[in-house]
């Protein structure tokens, strides 16, 4: 069994955290994660309602299983009520990210609930540390959905210099030898969205799921395009990486004229309402391309943990 700061933290029996993805990481995908041993997460979009994350969250407490949730800062200045809900749920881990997590933390921490924040860059590292976060997300652009542009090896590597605290790594990790690259590196554990847009457990629909297991490594493209078509108050700093569809491919690298372009705008709300990839994000990382079949959670999650152990003790046959 892997060993790490975070599995004995959180009592785990293998160092891999289910990204809280919003649209795809329910309550029911956290149950399967953390069942297999790992630590589900679930993810609150900016629509989300206090009911949701409670239903979502009563999934794996049911089963009396670890779980966290994932909130965004720029949301709750004017969602409250969301880390209210939250707290109420009493989840392992409360992740804050995509904005300061300072004001967040501290009724967390009375809570009685540990606090991760998802960083970007060195800035990042700099103002999670000095809000006293628990864990640090080192989160690379090959990551799916929204994220920065660093990637994740070299930005790693500056997180482990700087932190005195468990460092998790997300960002184009779909494999055990991934995750055994990572933890080798100095990593704590991984953070993994992209491996479970597959799994029957998740939110979104059984074509998206299709879609995912149909595209290539390089069939994503990291934009502004679908925030700016739905008017979301997304930081700029935070493009979204996703699989390249017809919506796409026509207005990225033009969002300033998308922005006047309400037909254009409405296609992709409705796109979203209807289920139409052509025009609506599927947010996906670089290593969608070893997502090639629909397969639960609990497999994807105990497959890596087993391959990871047998890339870790091959690596020490390397030494002398």
């Amino acid at each position: 069994m892997i060993q790490t700061p975070l599995t004995r933290r959180f009592d785990l029996r293998t160092p891999v955290v289910g990204a809280p993805m919003a649209g795809v990481a329910g309550g029911a995908l956290a149950r399967a994660v953390s069942a297999a041993g790992g630590l589900g997460m679930i993810g609150v979009g900016n629509a989300a309602t206090p009911e949701f994350v409670a239903e979502q969250a009563a999934l794996p407490a049911a089963d009396e299983l670890p779980f966290g949730v994932g909130l965004m800062a720029w949301v709750l200045a004017d969602h409250p009520e969301l880390l209210e809900a939250t707290i109420a749920a009493r989840p392992s881990l409360v992740s804050i990210s995509f904005g300061d997590p300072a004001p967040f933390t501290g009724p967390l921490h009375e809570a009685g609930i540990a606090v991760a924040t998802q960083v970007n860059t060195v800035a990042d590292v700099e103002r999670a540390l000095a809000a006293g976060v628990d864990v640090l997300v080192a989160q690379g652009t090959e990551a799916g959905g929204h994220t920065g542009h660093r990637a994740t090896l070299p930005l790693l590597q500056e997180v482990l210099a700087l932190a005195d605290r468990p460092v998790l790594a997300a960002g184009g990790i779909a494999t055990g030898r991934g995750m055994a690259a990572a933890l080798a590196a100095g990593a704590a554990g991984v953070w993994i969205g992209t491996p479970l847009l597959a799994c029957p457990e998740a939110l979104n629909s059984p074509a998206a799921r299709a879609r995912a297991c149909a595209a290539a490594g390089e069939d994503t493209v990291l934009t502004r395009a679908f925030d700016v078509a739905q008017g979301l108050a997304w930081p700029e700093r935070w493009p979204g990486r996703a699989l390249v569809n017809d919506f796409s491919r026509t207005w990225h690298g033009r969002e300033g004229a998308l922005a006047g372009d309400a037909a254009a705008r409405a296609r992709v709300v409705e796109a979203r309402a209807t289920g139409d990839l052509d025009a609506a994000p599927l947010y996906a990382g670089e290593a969608i391309g070893l997502v090639t079949a629909e397969r639960s959670a609990g497999d994807t999650v105990r497959e890596m943990d087993a391959e990871a152990q047998r890339a870790l003790r091959a690596a020490a046959s390397l030494l002398d």
